[in-house]
């Protein structure tokens, strides 16, 4: 545990990550100072009368007077006021590294740009049936740093490139890089192999690694002293094989299930089971209950999630593709008779769309546009495109017009901020929409 006594504290955000900082340093009776570039927050109101805050801006004078920033993930370290602080020595940190400082409980820690909270939350499910005390969190669900009250047998995270920047000692007891594909490209301007850097971290101090045989951006380069595992379409360790002409989990070079008794579907999901096998068996949980896991699990929502089907129409909410990569893997999975009604839409940015075109020329598709990069999206395939206002104006349309085998699919490659709160906001709008006119 370090100790942080005497020091002087600044936190940068005022969202969940922020606020469990404070009550951090509280409990250890220190009281920080607070700054958010919003001038109303939506957490002001939950602070303690004894912090001080800054709101509208960067308060160069408390950051070069502190000891200690912590900031939250969403501030990049290339801001000006970072970097000066930097430079004078000043410590730049986030909660994964408070928290890492905190523990020795082990972690297995799981990143990647598309499938890590389905990766997470399967791996945790595995975990507790096998009587394992879990604590998950990180990217998803609670805040680390909160984790930290309960007493756990292993902490389970979900971490994202940004947390990943700000983490210097995490020691994961399994590290997992799911797959690499452009993201984020507004934070990263030196292209994606910034991004992979910030995403391979989580292998610097691992025991365990394991990658995506498919995806050698995933392949680890700052270790060279652990245990390797990889998993892949039909590369790997674990991957999938034909059996009985029906598509089978195969775990180093045994059958272990048949995918037709899972409840999940999608190739990207079937890939995504097999990494969480690799971290249950990298910890040592009996097979028998991985295998009763991954038949039963049914997926998180707005994960590419069959929310409403009638008269042979299936509409798929999947929301949470907030980027190209997760997009194209959906349009991978997406399995129709009839016509793909495919939703598109958001802020893209800044990514390059073009990686799309090619799944745009397969037959039966029609595209809907919708948001701020609707204009962009659709000179990728003006011929079979709708522009829209909404993502409301997109679905009224083509409720009209489908039929027996067709599938509406939502999986907008885009952030959903400049119309929504949430990709959740907009994936439950989606659903009720799908239900009130489908």
């Amino acid at each position: 545990m370090a100790n942080y006594q005497g020091i002087k504290v600044v936190i940068i955000g005022l969202g969940l990550t922020g606020l469990s900082c404070i009550d951090f340093f509280m409990r250890r009776g220190i009281i920080p100072r607070v700054i958010d570039t919003r001038l109303n927050p939506p957490n002001v109101h939950k602070l303690p009368k004894n912090i001080q805050c800054h709101l509208g801006g960067i308060n160069n004078q408390w950051l070069f007077n502190s000891d200690l920033i912590i900031t939250s993930p969403g501030v990049p370290l290339t801001h000006p006021s970072l970097i000066d602080a930097a430079k004078d020595g000043i410590e730049i940190i986030g909660d994964i590294e408070l928290f890492c400082r905190e523990t020795q409980t082990p972690i297995i820690a799981i990143t990647g740009s598309n499938g890590k909270s389905t990766v997470t939350a399967w791996v945790s499910s595995i975990a507790k049936s096998a009587g394992i005390i879990v604590g998950t969190g990180g990217n998803i669900g609670f805040p680390v740093l909160s984790l930290l009250q309960n007493s756990v047998q292993l902490y389970i995270l979900e971490l994202s490139s940004f947390q990943l920047e700000t983490t210097k000692t995490l020691q994961a007891t399994v590290a997992m890089i799911l797959n690499i594909t452009e993201d984020h490209m507004d934070r990263y301007p030196q292209g994606i192999q910034q991004y992979s850097s910030a995403k391979m971290r989580i292998y610097t101090h691992a025991k365990n690694c394991i990658f995506n045989a498919d995806d050698r951006m995933t392949i680890p380069v700052y270790n060279n002293h652990t245990y390797y595992q990889s998993f892949g379409l039909n590369n790997g360790d674990y991957q999938l094989t034909y059996h009985k002409d029906n598509i089978w989990l195969q775990a180093k070079g045994e059958i272990f299930l048949n995918t037709n008794k899972m409840q999940i579907f999608g190739q990207h999901n079937l890939i995504n089971a097999l990494a969480a096998l690799a971290v249950a068996d990298a910890i040592n949980i009996p097979r028998s209950i991985s295998k009763l896991e991954l038949t039963k699990f049914r997926g998180l929502e707005h994960r590419f999630q069959l929310v409403y089907q009638n008269k042979g129409v299936r509409w798929v909410n999947d929301s949470k593709s907030t980027n190209i990569g997760s997009t194209i893997a959906a349009l991978k999975s997406a399995y129709y008779t009839g016509i793909l009604w495919l939703l598109l839409g958001g802020d893209g940015k800044s990514a390059d769309f073009t990686a799309l075109r090619k799944f745009l020329q397969k037959p039966n598709i029609r595209l809907y546009c919708f948001g701020k990069d609707s204009n962009f999206i659709a000179t990728l395939h003006p011929e079979i495109t709708v522009k829209t206002k909404t993502m409301s104006e997109a679905i009224l349309q083509i409720s009209i017009q489908v039929q027996h085998g067709d599938l509406v699919l939502l999986t907008p490659a885009c952030s959903s901020l400049d119309q929504f709160t949430s990709f959740k906001q907009r994936g439950d709008l989606f659903s009720k929409l799908a239900r009130e006119v489908g």
